[in-house]
C-alpha cells in the first residue's frame, strides 16, 4: 500500500471513531503485502489503573469514597479546600454539636473552602457516607 494510501485510510479511521461510525477496512489483498513474520512474540502492553487524584497544597481530593489525605496539617491561617471527584456526591462536615465547618453536597468536580485561624485538631466526616472521615491539623 502506498505512503498516502496508508494515510487517507488511517485518517479515515480516525475520523470514524471521532464520529462514532465504522471505519472503511483497507481491502484484504493489502495486508497480505505486510510481513508479520516475527510478529508473534509480542504480547499486548498490560492494563494501567486509572490514575488517582493527588491533591495540591492544602487540598484534600474526595475520590473512591475517601478523603485524601486522610489526614492534613496546615499552619493557622490557612485555606483548605476539599475537591470531589467521586462519581456520588460528599459532604465534608466537622465533628461536633456546633460544626465549626461544613459544606452542602458536593456533586462531581465541585469544591468547598475553609480557613482554619486557631490552632487545633479538626476531625470532619461526610454526612452522606459517615464512613468516610478525616482530620486537620493546624499549627
Amino acid at each position: 500500500m502506498s505512503w498516502n494510501r496508508h494515510r487517507l485510510v488511517g485518517a479515515a479511521a480516525i475520523a470514524a471513531v471521532a464520529l462514532g461510525i465504522a471505519a472503511p477496512a483497507p481491502a484484504r489483498a493489502e495486508y497480505a503485502t505486510h510481513d508479520m513474520s516475527g510478529m508473534d512474540h509480542m504480547a499486548p502492553a498490560p492494563a494501567t489503573a486509572a490514575a488517582t487524584p493527588v491533591a495540591g497544597p492544602n487540598q484534600v481530593i474526595i475520590n473512591n469514597f475517601a478523603f485524601g489525605p486522610t489526614t492534613l496539617t496546615v499552619k493557622a491561617g490557612t485555606t483548605v479546600t476539599w475537591v470531589n471527584k467521586d462519581g456520588d456526591a460528599h459532604t465534608v462536615t466537622g465533628v461536633g454539636a456546633k460544626p465549626l465547618f461544613g459544606s452542602q453536597p458536593l456533586d462531581t468536580g465541585d469544591s468547598f473552602s475553609f480557613t482554619f485561624e486557631k490552632p487545633g485538631s479538626y476531625a470532619y466526616f461526610c454526612k452522606i457516607h459517615p464512613s468516610m472521615k478525616g482530620t486537620v491539623n493546624v499549627q
